[in-house]
């Protein structure tokens, strides 16, 4: 017995030797480190037994915790406090600058230990795994198939709506029509006979077909599921999205719901990723297209695109940046959504909830030395002056306004408040722009216009100058044009898909004077910028016209 109890004696004073040896070399593992913050100049702590919040280290993924060596072991909202195994580390300055602007806090990096480090590490096993919410309702690719391989026209549409009385199956074939025949919108309008069906294709709706009261009624309150809408709320305007998952691209669907005296009417907005244009895919031709080039060359500057909601203007930016996207060259966009993604390009998504809104975000991303800097849109003062200061600081800008036409750009940034002597030297070009609907070249035949139409093309081409008419063989006495007839191809619309029509503002000393006297019209811009060689919209318009891509109503419709 005796020789037993010795034996665990021995054994626990072993066991406490042990530990007191680990605690010994874990208080010089500390010292050491306590030294080297001192050195370094930076401060330190030991994180042994420190009371971490689950809301300080879930500021930092565990994943990237852990490839950087950085834990947060402090947030109190204002301040945010880091502990890094080497705090003089690029990545950890970095990732403290990302976490201070997207929490307005003022942040410091201490030293930790290796020791400090793991005991940190352990807090993250006791936060709550999260599991990502799933609808019980979807659309699959599948049921896609299975109800829109058939659809190749309206009229085929039409046809399947009127047999189907399921809920599921409405709900899919109005998303599935609305790929397969590439529209950007479905509208379900309530009227007093049952709800319609229309369609915008190359941006004109076109009615497709019509769903009964009663059956209306139980296919909203599905779309209002998928959407994430409140079913019982119907007196109420709601907006909610859903996502459709395909096999190489996701499908996103943001809808909108709004009551009206006959009931509820939805709008589905399809917005799909795609890959960025060419310019002579754009419609840029000629002229235009080498002017265009030589702009977008310049190391600094701006460049603004102009035009309505749906004009293509952010299309426009991404061909731009497509053609500037090479190695050796840092590009940053700011965008509200991304729309399409770009290998080689830093994207950064604006979240208003977030207070991370243009003027901010332009702001954060100035630090981070880019080339180029893309501003999905200037919006305001505070917006306008921060891309007008890059711009003079030898950065190259892009970015978008809402004007009517390239000459009305100045005059809205004159409008906001911007100073005419810091607008003047940052404005490289603006480029006005509008969508016209492309003849389907299955159909398409030669027309005679009308005697007024002809003689509005004939007074807008005459103004061009004489050797752009001479060059292109443009005889104003002879014009020949195209016009839409419908078949299969095109639905029986005449038009299928749709192309650019531009015109590009160039800054010069007469324009640069104009500008500086602060008080300059849309229409004097114009004049100036004309008298200089400027091709205008319609001009453009009706050159492609003369090619047949377009016709002169379609032209007309648009620029007027």
């Amino acid at each position: 017995m005796p020789k037993v109890s010795l034996k665990l004696a021995s054994d626990e004073s072993a066991a406490k030797l042990a530990g007191k040896m680990h605690d010994i070399v874990i208080k010089e593992k500390e010292t050491e480190a306590e030294k080297l913050a001192g050195s370094l100049g930076a401060p330190y702590i030991n994180l042994f037994r420190f009371p971490i919040t689950a809301e300080a280290i879930s500021l930092i993924p565990e994943i990237e915790a852990q490839k950087k060596k950085v834990v947060c072991f402090l947030f109190t909202g204002s301040e945010i406090r880091l502990g890094a195994i080497n705090p003089q580390k690029e990545e950890a300055k970095e990732l403290l600058h990302v976490l201070e602007e997207r929490h307005h806090s003022r942040g410091v990096i201490y030293l930790i230990s290796e020791n400090s480090f793991k005991e940190a590490v352990k807090f993250y096993s006791a936060l709550p795994v999260i599991k990502p919410i799933t609808k019980d309702v979807s659309i699959t690719e599948q049921d896609l198939e299975r109800l829109g391989s058939s659809i190749n026209s309206l009229i085929e549409f039409k046809k399947q709506l009127a047999n189907l009385d399921n809920v599921t199956d409405s709900v899919t074939l109005l998303v599935a029509a609305a790929l397969k025949l590439e529209a950007s919108d479905v509208h379900v309008e309530s009227e007093e006979e049952g709800a319609v069906v229309r369609y915008r294709l190359d941006g004109i709706l076109q009615e497709a077909g019509l769903i009964s009261k009663e059956l209306w009624s139980r296919i909203i309150s599905r779309i209002k599921l998928l959407a994430g809408l409140k079913i019982n709320i119907i007196d109420t305007p709601q907006d909610g999205r859903y996502t459709i998952v395909l096999k190489n691209a996701k499908v996103d669907v943001r809808v909108s719901t709004l009551p009206t005296v006959f009931g509820e009417s939805v709008v589905m907005r399809i917005l799909k990723s795609v890959s960025a244009l060419s310019f002579e895919e754009l419609g840029l031709q000629d002229t235009l297209l080498g002017a265009l080039k030589k702009q977008i060359e310049r190391p600094s500057g701006m460049v603004i695109t102009t035009g309505p909601t749906g004009s293509g203007k952010t299309t426009t930016l991404y061909a731009i940046l497509q053609q500037l996207n090479k190695p050796g060259v840092k590009i940053i966009t700011l965008e509200d959504p991304v729309e399409y993604k770009m290998p080689g390009v830093n994207q950064s998504q604006i979240d208003a909830s977030r207070e991370y809104t243009f003027v901010k975000g332009l702001r954060s991303l100035l630090r981070q030395d880019p080339d180029i800097v893309m501003v999905g849109e200037i919006r305001d003062l505070e917006t306008a002056e921060t891309a007008i200061q890059a711009a003079l600081t030898g950065h190259f800008m892009l970015s978008t306004i809402h004007t009517n036409n390239a000459a009305g750009a100045v005059p809205r940034f004159l409008s906001m408040g911007v100073k005419p002597f810091l607008l003047a030297p940052a404005l490289n070009a603006v480029m006005g722009q509008r969508l016209v609907r492309r003849l389907c070249n299955v159909c398409k035949k030669e027309i005679s216009l009308e005697e007024m139409s002809l003689k509005k093309a004939r007074e807008t081409l005459q103004k061009l100058p004489a050797e752009f008419l001479t060059k292109h063989q443009i005889i104003l006495d002879n014009l020949k044009f195209y016009g839409p007839v419908g078949c299969e191809a095109c639905n029986g619309l005449g038009y299928k898909g749709r192309i650019g029509i531009y015109e590009l503002l160039e800054m010069n000393k007469e324009i640069e004077a104009l500008i500086l006297k602060n008080d300059v019209s849309g229409y004097a811009m114009e004049e100036v910028a004309i008298k200089n060689g400027m091709i205008t919209m319609a001009q453009d318009g009706l050159l492609k016209a003369l090619q047949g891509i377009t016709s002169v109503e379609e032209v007309f419709r648009v620029v007027e």
